[in-house]
């Protein structure tokens, strides 16, 4: 059971040192009892299961196989019996996303399940249970609901016929700890030592556009999408004060058609029913003719490299220009026949093979388009050339990054490429080498990437990635109602998904609407993600009072200092349909934390019927207690020290209210469905000199109201606090008694002292990115 260590596998083993280590952790396989502290986790194992112990964290981990009386390209294997354990999952409910399941037996248990917790038992000392299927060889597994009565199996496949196997030993890890965050992060770092073929996320830096305000041009345009229109879109926000840092031309700028369209992109383009596009191939690495034909008025010249220059230079604030781009090179890949200049690869019609897993997933109208007219394939050993060609001719044109979409599309055509692990290291080795020479190594947001596969092989060095479902406006079934009940899909899918794919990629929540009914309840959520802030508003169409709460003048935003995550008390529950539970996420600024309150009720996955439908008796008022415990303080790059910390100021984001709560006190909140309230928890401290009380809270305008504080400073004459504010607007804190005065860059300005809250009006600085607000008592 020797590592699978590579060159690239740089991580200090050293460091692999269990947290717990004083703690009595233990993982075993006990006769036909898998043990968790010595209590039994999984019964009835089956004799063929062999558990093998982590070499990297002593005793805390082991990873799991299996014997098989005959090879084969796909086993089912029982991994034992599961009841009376609440568990939390992610599975794939599509061939391209996943989301949270929750259950109590192996019968609750999803197909294509990829990350599971087994929730701890305080009474008897039952740790936490990380349940993580992995790759081996050429065979790639997952989890599945058993064939015997509660158990829960193993799905082991090559995506091939043409390539077997018989024994495993390898394919899942299991992991215990006592908190549920550093028990996901300790066994991805055994399994990034163990792999070799992937970068944790902490490993990478992910691209700056994670720090601006973005505009897509996808729910804008479709298919339609045009330089003037792109030209409009940003001239409106800059005039409304919002000013887009990036700008991503979504599908509509390549040249493509159909295979029995003539070789013009002007038929493609014609195409704009729902899924029309999607039968279509790339023919030429150059844009298709709207933005071929772009005249620049400034004499810049022609084509798409004009357009972006000349957008650049107008608009101060775009500093990045992103496109998209399908992993095949589009939704059916690359015609075949096709001589379109120097270095356009040939290609192949490859027809598409939905394994049994996939096709228990909710039906979907890209997969059906692809199946039915199957994918021009570019052979695996001439991926570099797709990517080089493509991304070479997008860097000259001043392109400075891409999306990446539809990419787990190559399990499904790799029959005859020596199964999906092959065909995927080829094609991922090609996309990282052409991202590193062209787009500065992270140039790429990853998109329609939710499978293991991509975890553990595209992201060596991909650092940023879509982590949930698109934002649909409506419900494409027709349900009026998925106006809303899909948004709170959405929120869970990022914020549970994050758990597991945040360790890979930076958890990206993807665009919204700024107009649509619940524009601030995902703005809300966008503001405290921790990842990119971007629209797709129809040009002109904005809501800018939400706008500017999210995003500051210099078309930056004010960014968490890390990945939002769900709170510990609903990591077992189900926000979408047990009429009860509150979707509660936690992230941390420099200075405070943050936790947002989220009512997702009414609407998502039915294993009955497979695909996500409303649940209108789950769509009420939902009650939940909120406490500064649900911060996990001690996580993240920066943890904040709370340990002489005796009580917490909590500014209320929609009530404008400031409540005091000590650790272990309670706040209780109602929210109506699709509402939200997020609170700025900040430790309380005391000014030793005249022991006066004081807290920071932040700009009260902006919904990340406490990541609007770069420094904070108290002078050893405890009569000063220094405050570096970001961004303009109401500047509030908590001070038990009212200053003498306050200053800002040393001249003193007007003060308002209400409720014990000192409030400042901060103006936009002409020269300086921060503005110090001094406080003396």
């Amino acid at each position: 059971m020797a590592p699978s260590l590579s060159k690239n596998n740089a991580l200090d083993i050293s460091t692999l040192v269990d947290s717990n280590v004083n703690s009595p952790l233990s993982i075993t396989l006990q006769g036909t009892t898998f043990l968790a502290n010595g209590h039994p986790i999984l019964t009835e194992v089956p004799l063929n299961i062999t558990a093998t112990p982590s070499p990297y964290k002593t005793t805390v981990g082991c990873f799991v196989g299996f014997d098989s009386d005959e090879p084969k390209s796909r086993h089912v294997a029982s991994l034992g019996k599961l009841s009376g354990i609440k568990f939390m999952s992610i599975f794939r409910f599509k061939v391209w996303w996943t989301t949270h399941w929750v259950g109590t037996t192996g019968n609750d248990v999803q197909h294509e399940t990829q990350f599971m917790i087994l929730d701890k038992n305080d009474t008897t000392n039952r740790p936490y249970v990380l349940l993580l299927p992995l790759l081996e060889g050429p065979f790639r597994a997952s989890l599945q609901r058993g064939t015997t009565d509660c158990h829960v199996d193993m799905c082991v496949e090559s995506g091939s016929t043409r390539v077997s196997g018989s024994t495993f030993r390898s394919v899942l890890y299991m992991h215990v700890g006592n908190d549920p965050y550093s028990l996901v992060k300790e066994a991805m770092e055994v399994v990034r030592v163990h792999l070799g073929s992937f970068k944790l996320l902490e490993e990478k830096t992910p691209p700056a556009i994670v720090d601006k305000f973005g505009w897509c041009t996808w729910d804008a345009f479709y298919l339609m999408v045009h330089p003037k229109g792109v030209w409009e879109g940003v001239k409106t926000l800059v005039e409304g004060g919002c000013p887009p840092g990036m700008v991503l031309i979504d599908d509509g700028w390549q040249s493509i058609c159909h295979d029995d369209d003539p070789l013009t992109d002007e038929e493609a383009m014609q195409r704009t029913a729902a899924g029309e596009q999607m039968p279509c191939r790339l023919t030429s690495f150059v844009e298709n003719y709207k933005f071929r034909d772009y005249k620049s008025p400034r004499g810049k010249g022609h084509g798409m490299g004009a357009f972006v220059k000349d957008l650049k230079e107008e608009f101060g604030s775009v500093d990045y220009v992103y496109v998209w781009h399908a992993l095949c090179g589009y939704w059916g890949g690359v015609r075949p026949g096709v001589k379109s200049g120097s270095g356009f690869p040939e290609s192949r019609v490859i027809r598409p093979k939905l394994s049994e897993g996939l096709q228990k997933t909710m039906e979907d109208l890209a997969v059906d388009k692809i199946v039915s007219n199957g994918v021009g394939l570019v052979e695996p050993e001439m991926a570099q050339q797709l990517y080089e060609g493509l991304h070479q001719h997008l860097q000259s044109v001043a392109i400075d990054g891409v999306k990446v979409d539809v990419i787990h599309l190559l399990e499904m055509l790799s029959e005859e490429f020596g199964g999906r692990i092959e065909l995927a290291k080829a094609y991922y080795k090609a996309l990282t080498a052409s991202v590193r020479k062209h787009f500065k190594g992270n140039g790429v947001i990853a998109s329609m990437e939710h499978c293991n596969d991509f975890m553990f092989l595209g992201t060596e060095a991909i650092s940023l990635g879509r982590v949930g479902d698109d934002f649909w406006c409506s419900d494409p079934s027709g349900d009026p109602n998925g106006t809303y009940w899909l948004q709170g899909c959405h929120m869970v899918h990022c914020a549970y998904n994050s758990l597991w794919m945040g360790n890979f990629i930076h958890p990206d929540w993807d665009m919204f609407q700024s107009t649509h009914p619940c524009a601030a309840f995902h703005a809300a959520s966008r503001a405290i993600s921790g990842g990119p802030i971007y629209i797709s508003d129809s040009v002109g169409q904005h809501d800018f009072k939400l706008l500017k709460s999210l995003v500051l003048p210099d078309g930056s935003i004010l960014r968490c200092q890390d990945y939002a995550l769900p709170s510990r008390d609903c990591l077992f529950q189900d926000p979408v349909h047990d009429g009860k539970t509150m979707l509660k996420i936690w992230n941390l600024n420099k200075y405070t934390g943050v936790l947002g309150l989220f009512n997702c009720q009414g609407g998502g996955w039915c294993p009955k019927s497979r695909r996500n439908k409303s649940f209108p008796e789950f769509s009420k008022l939902v009650t939940c207690l909120a406490t500064p415990k649900d911060v996990e303080w001690s996580h993240g790059k920066n943890p904040i020290p709370i340990k002489a910390i005796e009580v917490f100021a909590v500014y209320m984001f929609q009530e404008k209210k400031l409540k005091f709560l000590k650790p272990e006190e309670t706040v209780e909140i109602s929210l109506q469905p699709f509402s939200y309230e997020l609170l700025t928890i900040a430790p309380l401290r005391v000014l030793p000199k005249k022991l006066i009380q004081f807290a920071p809270i932040g700009l009260v305008n902006m919904l990340n109201t406490g990541g609007a504080i770069q420094s904070l400073e108290f002078e050893d004459s405890g009569t000063l606090v220094k405050i570096g504010i970001r961004g303009s607007g109401e500047m509030r804190a908590f001070a038990s008694e009212k200053p003498t005065a306050c200053k800002i860059g040393g001249e003193e300005v007007e003060f308002d002292y209400v409720d014990k809250m000192v409030i400042i009006q901060v103006q936009w600085p002409s020269s300086s990115r921060t503005t110090v607000v001094e406080y003396l008592f």
